[in-house]
C-alpha cells in the first residue's frame, strides 16, 4: 500500500510538495516532525501517516497505520486517493507517473492484525 511517484527529480520534488504544505498552498496535508505526511482533515488526522523514500527515478510513499487499530479499506483509499490528487493538482508537470499498491508492500504497517503483502513494484 504505497504511493509510487516516478520523476526525473525525486529529491526536488519531495522539496516543492514540502514547500506547498509549509506556504499553504496545499491545504489538507500537513508534515509532522518525522518528516511524515498526514491527512489533515479532523475525521482523518491519526488514521494513517505517508512516509517519503527518496530513490533513484522516484518517490515512494508508505503508508504507516495507526498502532492500535488496523487500517480499513477507506482509510486505504482515501489516503493514496486524495494524495494522488494532491500530486496531480499541483504537480502535474514535475512527475510521469503516479500510483498505487493494491497490497502492502515492504516498508508499510497497516496495522497490529496478520498483514497480506506483495513485493515492491
Amino acid at each position: 500500500m504505497a504511493v509510487i511517484v516516478l520523476c526525473d527529480d525525486p529529491q526536488g520534488l519531495l522539496g516543492q510538495i514540502k514547500k506547498g504544505i509549509a506556504s499553504g498552498t496545499i491545504e489538507t496535508w500537513l508534515t509532522d516532525s518525522d518528516g511524515d505526511f498526514i491527512h489533515s482533515p479532523k475525521q482523518w488526522q491519526n488514521l494513517a501517516w505517508f512516509r517519503p523514500s527518496v530513490q533513484q527515478d522516484r518517490l515512494v510513499f508508505n503508508i504507516l497505520g495507526n498502532r492500535d487499530i488496523r487500517m480499513s479499506k477507506v482509510t486505504y483509499g482515501v489516503y493514496h486517493g486524495r494524495f494522488i490528487e494532491m500530486l496531480l493538482t499541483h504537480f502535474d508537470l514535475q512527475f510521469n507517473r503516479a500510483f498505487a499498491t493494491a497490497l502492502a508492500v515492504q516498508g508499510d504497517w497497516v496495522g497490529p492484525a496478520t498483514q497480506r503483502t506483495s513485493s515492491n513494484p
